[in-house]
C-alpha cells in the first residue's frame, strides 16, 4: 500500500508490547489513519526464530484485509543488521522507520534510539538512514526526540531528509531515561522544524485530549500527529468519542480472538487495565 500524505494525519505511535495488532485495528476503526509497529530489535529478527516468526505472523495476519497502512519501526546500531533485518521484513509492511527516540535504559546500554543523537554518533545515522533507503523497496522514516543543544534537532532531521528519510517524526523532549515524559514537549520546535524540511513532519507529544489535536496541528503547522499513551486509555481519541470501558475491552478481546496468537496474555490484561483506569 502507498504511503499518501492523508495517512499521516493520525498516527498510533509505537509503543513496546502494545502494539500488538489487534490493538493497531482497535485504533485505526476508530480514527487511526496510520500505525506502527513496536521497536524490533534487528538481531533478534536474524537469530531468533521465535521472535521472527511472532511479528511476522502480527504483520501478515491481516492479509489483503489490511486497510490502512503499517509501518515497521526497527532500532540499531549496526548498519548491516538493520538492513538485513528490514529486507526479511519489507515485504510484510508500508514503511520502515528508524527509532531515535527510545530513551530507556536498554537503549543506553545497547547505544541504540534517543543515545545515538549526539553529533559524534551523526555519521553513524546518517549512513543506517541512507543504507535503509537505498535498500528497501518500501519508504523510510526517522522518529527523534530534541538533540543537544535543541538548535541542532533540525540540523539533524535535514540531513536525514538529505539521505533519504520520507517524512520525520519529533518528539520534542529530551532524553530521560528515568522519566520518559518530563516535562511538556516544546512544540515551537516542531513549528520550526516544518519550515526547515520539505518532507513531512509529523508532530509527537502533548496530546490527551481530543481538542489538543486540532491545538498541537494549528500551532505547529505540522502535517500530522502521533499519539501514544493517550491511546492506551482511548482508543478512540481520533474520533472524539469516550467509549465505555468495558465495551471497548470486549471489542479489543473480539479482535485478539479473530487474530490469535498476536498479542500475548500480558499485552491483553494491560490494554484492558488501561481501558478501565481511564474512566476510573
Amino acid at each position: 500500500m502507498r504511503i499518501e500524505r492523508s495517512h499521516l494525519l493520525h498516527i498510533a505511535a509505537p509503543m513496546v508490547n502494545q502494539s500488538d495488532l489487534p490493538f493497531r485495528c482497535l485504533v485505526e476503526s476508530h480514527g487511526a489513519t496510520m500505525s506502527y509497529t513496536q521497536m524490533l530489535i534487528p538481531e533478534r529478527l536474524l537469530n531468533d526464530k521465535d521472535y521472527y516468526e511472532f511479528h511476522t505472523r502480527d504483520l501478515t495476519l491481516l492479509g489483503e484485509r489490511r486497510a490502512k497502512p503499517v509501518v515497521v519501526q526497527l532500532c540499531g546500531n549496526d548498519v548491516d543488521e538493520v538492513v538485513r533485518a528490514g529486507r526479511k521484513l519489507q515485504s510484510y509492511c508500508d514503511g520502515i522507520d528508524l527509532n531515535l527516540g527510545c530513551p530507556l535504559d536498554a537503549a543506553r546500554d545497547a547505544r541504540y534510539g534517543a543515545y545515538l543523537l549526539g553529533q559524534k554518533d551523526w555519521p553513524l545515522v546518517e549512513d543506517i538512514v541512507s543504507s535503509m533507503a537505498t535498500s528497501f523497496t518500501v519508504p523510510v522514516s526517522a522518529k527523534l526526540r530534541l538533540c543537544q543543544p535543541v538548535a541542532k534537532t533540525h540540523e539533524l532531521a535535514q540531513r536525514l531528509e538529505a539521505r533519504g528519510a520520507s517524512w520525520i517524526t519529533l518528539h520534542a523532549r529530551t532524553v530521560s531515561s528515568k522519566r520518559r515524559r518530563q516535562g511538556a514537549a516544546d512544540l515551537d520546535v516542531v513549528k520550526d522544524l516544518k519550515t526547515q524540511l520539505t518532507i513531512p513532519t509529523i508532530s509527537n507529544g502533548n496530546v490527551r485530549t481530543f481538542n489538543d489535536l486540532e491545538r498541537n496541528l494549528v500551532h505547529t503547522g505540522a502535517d500530522g500527529l502521533m499519539v501514544g499513551e493517550a491511546l492506551l486509555g482511548n482508543p478512540c481519541i481520533f474520533t472524539d468519542g469516550i467509549p465505555d470501558p468495558v465495551a471497548i475491552s470486549l471489542e479489543y478481546i473480539d479482535l485478539c480472538n479473530k487474530y490469535p496468537g498476536t498479542a500475548t496474555l500480558s499485552t491483553v490484561q494491560a490494554h484492558i487495565r488501561r481501558f478501565v483506569e481511564f474512566q476510573w
